[in-house]
C-alpha cells in the first residue's frame, strides 16, 4: 500500500485505473458488541461501510463519511485516529470500470445510537453481534476485523 501511495499522485481518485485508496469503518454499536453489516448492492455480500475518498486525502474523514451515508447514521465518532485494519483487495470488472484495486484503510469507528436507514448503495443493513459474524461473511478480512475486535475488547466477548 505504501509503495502504491508514493508512486501514484492520483491514488486518492477513483479514476485511477491500477486502483484507489478508499476508506472505511468497522462500525461498532454503543456498546462495542455489534457492528453494522452492509449488503454491498454491486458486489453481492455482506461487507463493513466504506468508499471512495475522491480526492480527500484524510481517509478517516472518508470512513466517517462513508459510516453516515451508508448508515443513515448521523450521530457516528471515530474511536481513535490509528488504523484499525488495512487490506488491498480486488474489485471486479463492471460496465466500463475494469477490474482495479482497492487500498482500503479501516477505522473502528461507534455510532452512538442504532437506528439506521438502508442507502441506494445497499440491499440491507444489520447489526451483527461480531462473535457471531461468520453466517454473514467468509471474507477473511472481515474475520480478520472481527478477530481483532474481539481479541482487544475480551471483556465484551466472554
Amino acid at each position: 500500500m505504501m509503495e502504491f501511495i508514493g508512486r501514484e499522485p492520483d491514488c486518492f481518485e477513483r479514476f485511477t485505473v491500477e486502483g484507489h485508496v478508499t476508506g472505511s469503518a468497522w462500525l461498532v454499536g454503543p456498546d462495542g458488541r455489534q457492528v453494522l453489516l452492509n449488503h454491498h448492492r454491486k458486489l453481492d455480500k455482506w461487507l463493513h461501510v466504506g468508499g471512495h475518498a475522491d480526492g480527500n486525502g484524510n481517509v478517516l474523514e472518508v470512513a466517517l463519511s462513508e459510516a453516515r451515508e451508508e448508515s443513515g447514521i448521523t450521530e457516528v465518532v471515530p474511536l481513535t485516529a490509528e488504523i484499525f485494519d488495512i487490506d488491498i483487495h480486488p474489485i471486479p470488472a463492471r460496465g466500463t470500470d475494469p477490474e482495479h484495486l482497492h487500498f482500503d484503510v479501516r477505522y473502528v469507528c461507534r455510532a452512538l445510537h442504532m437506528d439506521h436507514v438502508v442507502s441506494s448503495e445497499s440491499n440491507d443493513l444489520a447489526w451483527v453481534n461480531v462473535s457471531q459474524i461468520h453466517p454473514y461473511t467468509t471474507e477473511e478480512s472481515m474475520l480478520r476485523m472481527a478477530r481483532k475486535w474481539m481479541f482487544f475488547n475480551p471483556e465484551l466477548f466472554p
